[in-house]
């Protein structure tokens, strides 16, 4: 009898980067409106979306594995219970990718939101869910998501959602956690510091034998939107003008260098480059590659 199927396959992609291998998973999706965007009008945004044939404002969220002389780090821990049933899932697709949490050694985070690091630390339990891991991330995020006069110009939501869950995911591993203004962060991986979206928010550039990927953290959570139009930003940008210029300062870099370029709100698995588009940009994602 033949079954019809009625689950996905779980969202794996492999990608080498020279001697390294980048593994693109899946946390889920963030269904959103048009209220988390600055700087576009509404008729204008839906127009975008309508263009690509998406009539959502759905984030992808996805988190990528480093393969790197025999070392493992995880880049990004997802949303774990935070943000509702659709996002999540990394864990579960960490273990379906073959691996086990506890062979993880680094965690570098981009930045501190809870759809990046609200996936360290088990809610019920409150231990680790990387047990072997150190944590990586830029000096300013803890300076600014553990200062208590910032909490408190935060509202309601922000200071559960964003200072109170750093606080609560981070704790676990307080006497493990690695700050780094800038440099190598883990063999072949460079911090790439990009301000804006938040105080300490980084992007990791990876080389290796010729060959180079920039993982861009939330340089752009709109694609359809954002990329055309670089000016347009999101409520919960720390300092919209910084990230708009940290945004426009990415573009012109990728674009000059054709650097393969991946985030982690570009639609899964998310690879691709980004092009001059006249006065403004492209994003052309890559074709998928059956063979590592």
């Amino acid at each position: 009898m033949i079954r019809q199927p009625d689950t996905q396959i779980p969202p794996i992609y492999h990608r080498r980067i020279g001697d390294v291998t980048v593994t693109a998973l899946s946390d889920g999706v963030l269904v959103r409106t048009h209220e988390m965007m600055r700087n576009v009008p509404e008729d204008e945004g839906n127009r975008f979306l309508a263009a690509a044939f998406r009539n959502t404002f759905a984030l992808s969220v996805n988190a990528f594995l480093i393969y790197t002389k025999n070392r493992l780090a995880l880049v990004e821990t997802g949303s774990g219970d935070y943000l509702g049933p659709e996002a999540g899932k990394l864990l579960a697709n960490i273990k379906a990718a073959g691996v086990d949490p506890d062979d993880i050694e680094t965690i570098l985070l981009t930045h501190m939101h809870p759809d990046h690091s609200a996936g360290l630390t088990d809610m019920t339990t409150g231990k680790p869910n990387y047990r072997n891991a150190e944590l990586v991330v830029h000096e300013n995020e803890p300076k600014y998501w553990f200062d208590d006069a910032a909490m408190a110009r935060g509202t309601d939501r922000e200071k559960k959602l964003m200072f109170q869950q750093a606080r609560e995911q981070t704790e676990p591993y307080r006497d493990r956690m690695r700050t780094f203004s800038d440099g190598e962060v883990f063999p072949g991986v460079t911090a790439m510091p990009l301000p804006g979206h938040t105080p300490g928010h980084t992007g990791y550039l990876i080389e290796s034998a010729g060959e180079a990927l920039l993982i861009w953290g939330d340089t752009v959570h709109m694609p359809e939107v954002q990329v055309p139009r670089p000016e347009v930003t999101m409520v919960v940008d720390t300092d919209p003008a910084g990230a708009e210029a940290s945004r426009r300062r990415v573009f012109d870099m990728v674009a000059e260098e054709r650097l393969l370029v991946t985030g982690m709100h570009l639609h899964f698995p998310g690879f691709g480059h980004i092009t001059r588009d006249g006065p403004s940009y492209r994003f052309v994602p890559e074709s998928w590659q059956q063979t590592l």
